[in-house]
């Protein structure tokens, strides 16, 4: 009974964890499109900042999980409220759900905590773990929307602008994260989330 009341919390504080960080995700995106636009298509997006906390802290399903959630504006922002992208907003959670996986997996690969200079594993699994989601955003923006909706295929000409910017973001967070996952009392704080570890 012990263990399973303990199994039960565990799982409680990791869904309050994702919850917490998919709102921040989305606090974050949304001010940062707000406030930071480069151009009326594109914006500055750091909800990545909630992503790979969860990601490295708490692996690819959690990495995912909030990655998804933190989505959700700006596929509100970009999808419907400015019409950019249509129906196809709905494609941007699931880039960011592939961002929090695979910086997940990352994490468990380089084992950042595990090291005593954790700074280089995390910086790779922050610049890596993107890698997925651009090619993704590659696929949507030449494959996809092109596809269903040919009246839309001018959006490819900001294919490149939001890959730089995106790639520009991920060199900022990477260090961010570094710095980041060396503080001993914020690690000591997430950590409590995650038990096993």
């Amino acid at each position: 009974m012990k263990g399973l009341a303990l199994k039960s919390i565990s799982g409680a504080r990791v869904i309050s964890f994702v919850a917490v960080m998919g709102a921040l995700g989305n606090v974050l995106s949304a001010i940062s499109i707000i406030i930071a636009p480069i151009s009326e298509q594109v914006a500055f997006d750091f909800s990545h900042v909630a992503t790979f906390i969860a990601a490295i802290y708490g692996g690819p399903v959690v990495g995912a999980l909030t990655g998804f959630i933190g989505g959700f504006a700006p596929a509100i922002l970009f999808g419907y409220v400015t019409g950019q992208l249509g129906i196809f907003g709905f494609t941007i959670p699931f880039g960011k759900a592939l961002t929090g996986f695979a910086a997940g997996l990352l994490g468990l690969v380089f084992k950042p905590f595990k090291r005593s200079y954790r700074s280089p594993s995390v910086i790779l699994s922050v610049l890596l773990g993107y890698a997925p989601e651009a090619l993704y955003t590659v696929y949507v923006f030449q494959a996809l929307i092109p596809f269903f909706v040919p009246a839309m295929a001018f959006l490819a000409l900001y294919l490149t602008p939001i890959l730089i910017k995106g790639w520009f973001e991920m060199i900022i967070l990477a260090f961010f994260m570094a710095a980041l996952c060396g503080n001993q009392g914020f690690t000591s704080f997430v950590r409590k989330f995650f038990p096993k570890q």
